[in-house]
């Protein structure tokens, strides 16, 4: 059984509530899905996998979750929500890696299992953490995004989502360390759009009025490269400045045609959704142990391998462009 939450404004601050369902049978899990915000494609696509995970494992119900901005705030309101009603597990997408573990330890002592995915927890504050891909891989995609259309080298900025997002920051730690590798091609400016459409808009526009020389952005988040592709048709500048990063094939198929971007990359969210859910069952019930070295399962998507931090890595990123965004954007 499948259930999804939608969040309202209590005392001014935005939480995710859950509503109250029949009682769930003993032998029942109840997996809380917690992600940045409600309203963002790509975890609406990560839901997706949870269900299907959900279903093909039974006699699980997924709650499906998060505030309406992607504060920390937000969060904590939701993780005590959950612990509230006893889930047996939550899988999170953190909005800052340190301010969400006081919660997340007290679920814990509760016997609530935690993980986290996409943007990570502190280790204190979680059994395991799913990477997407590997950051090494990532860092390098999206900086070889831009600088292959640039042969000449450039000037490139990053539009990022929160100063505190873990995955977006190591990715661009990760990017960095590989400048080396791309010779002519120069970083002028990191921003941060709060993984909000309207703001990230707003610093690609001003990226382009600081910058008029500018080649590329590189918006290593779904909200960002679609905000920046929209700026960058709008100021008629489609084919001038190539917007790139990690983003949804069905929203960003019509910046692939515009030529907004020449191309972007992401895994898919749906196997992330589907991963996280089928880790999480694991821990949950017993069949599974994170631990340095230990391999967990993910159902169609094999096995994770923990590091030393109890950390792995799902899949490789994929990149998309002209050549096959119609094949993929009708799926997600």
């Amino acid at each position: 059984m499948i259930r999804r939450n939608f969040t309202k404004l209590l005392a001014g601050t935005a939480m995710a509530s859950a509503l109250l369902a029949s009682p769930a049978l003993a032998d029942d899990k109840r997996i809380a899905l917690v992600v940045k915000a409600l309203g963002i494609g790509f975890f609406e696509a990560a839901a997706k996998g949870a269900e299907e995970a959900a279903a093909e494992l039974g006699g699980v119900e997924i709650i499906y979750t998060g505030p309406t901005d992607t504060t920390a705030e937000g969060q904590i309101e939701v993780i005590n929500s959950l612990i509230a009603q006893g889930v047996d597990a939550i899988a999170i997408s953190a909005n800052d890696p340190d301010a969400l573990v006081p919660a997340l330890k007290k679920a814990m002592d509760r016997g609530i299992t935690v993980i986290s995915f996409d943007s990570g927890v502190a280790p204190e504050g979680r059994q395991m953490h799913l990477n997407p891909s590997s950051n090494a891989l990532i860092g390098n995609m999206i900086i070889k995004l831009a600088a292959d259309h640039l042969p000449e080298g450039g000037e490139v900025a990053v539009l990022s989502a929160t100063t505190t997002s873990t995955n977006q920051n190591i990715w661009i730690d990760e990017m960095n360390k590989v400048m080396g590798n791309y010779p002519g091609i120069e970083v002028v400016a990191t921003v941060y759009g709060d993984d909000l459409a309207d703001k990230s808009y707003r610093e690609a526009q001003g990226l382009m009025q600081s910058y008029p020389d500018l080649d590329a952005i590189i918006a290593p988040t779904s909200v960002g490269i679609v905000a920046a592709a929209q700026a960058v048709q709008d100021a008629g500048k489609a084919g001038e400045i190539n917007v790139t990063g990690l983003g949804l094939p069905s929203e960003m198929a019509g910046a692939i045609e515009s030529g907004a971007s020449k191309s972007f990359a992401i895994w898919n969210p749906i196997d992330l959704g589907y991963a996280a859910t089928m880790i999480a069952h694991a821990l949950a019930s017993g069949d599974a142990t994170a631990e340095p070295g230990a391999s967990i399962p993910m159902g169609r998507m094999g096995d994770v391998t923990l590091d030393d931090t109890n950390a792995g890595a799902m899949a490789d990123p994929f990149v998309y462009d002209s050549s096959n965004i119609d094949e993929f954007k009708s799926i997600f």
